[in-house]
Formats: C-alpha cells, sequence, structure tokens
C-alpha cells in the first residue's frame, strides 16, 4: 500500500498548554535557518505526533512573506515526516515539535527541503538515543 503524505488537521499542534511546555521545558536542534523546538509528551490524543510553524514577524513585515514560508515549511515537512513517524513508533513515544524560520531573507524551496531534512535527521537521532 502507498505511504500517503498528509498533514491533518490532528497532526497540527494547536494546544496552548502543549506549547507553553514546548518552549518552557523542550529540547531544540537546527540547521540554519529552520530550528526545530521539540518535547516528548505523554497527553497528546490520537496521533503520535504534533507539529507547529513559525516566521518571525520581526524578520518578516509583511503577512504574505511569512505565511509563504510557513506554507513551504509544512510542505517540506509533510513530505519528509515518515522516518520521524517511524522511529516514534519502535520508541512507543509520543512528540511535538515547532519548526521555527529563523533567516531573513525569503527562502527557495529548495533550501527549506534540504534544511529541513537534515534537522529531521538530528532529531532522529536524538530520539533514538532516548
Amino acid at each position: 500500500m502507498e505511504k500517503k503524505y498528509t498533514l491533518n488537521k490532528t497532526e497540527r499542534l494547536k494546544r496552548r498548554k502543549i506549547i507553553e511546555q514546548l518552549f518552557g521545558e523542550g529540547r531544540a536542534v537546527a540547521a540554519f535557518p529552520i530550528r526545530v523546538q521539540y518535547k516528548i509528551v505523554d497527553e497528546l490524543l490520537a496521533v503520535p505526533l504534533q507539529a507547529g510553524f513559525s516566521v518571525s514577524s520581526r524578520n518578516f513585515k509583511r503577512a504574505v512573506d511569512r505565511n509563504r514560508i510557513k506554507r513551504l515549511m509544512r510542505e517540506a515537512y509533510r513530505l519528509q515526516k515518515a522516518p520521524l513517524e517511524q522511529a516514534l513508533q519502535t520508541k512507543q513515544r509520543r512528540l511535538a515539535l515547532f519548526l521555527i524560520y529563523t533567516g531573513k531573507e525569503l527562502p527557495e524551496y529548495a533550501l527549506i527541503k534540504e534544511k529541513t531534512e537534515v534537522v529531521l535527521a538530528k532529531l532522529i537521532r536524538t530520539i533514538a538515543e532516548v
């Protein structure tokens, strides 16, 4: 059966409580210009992996630019999250993560895709050690 590359509403990180824990107690891995803040959590509901996406309004004043970058990050994440889900399943863990774009220039999709791949690989390695 072919794997579906989806990013449903249930896979989006929305709960304020979890987001506050994530930035309060979570850890981070980075591959410039993308930083991932993550935390292994217990209270996620149906899905083992939830993600949020953020771009600084300090670096990008126009909302259209921020929205474009978030759209690119969501697409790159959607296509590359399968190995991370697999690693979480084998470890029986649940993970909340937030992808943050820290660069100052509007990126091309190729850069976002490459750096998302690097940062997710780092994240998989750190989860494997836990």
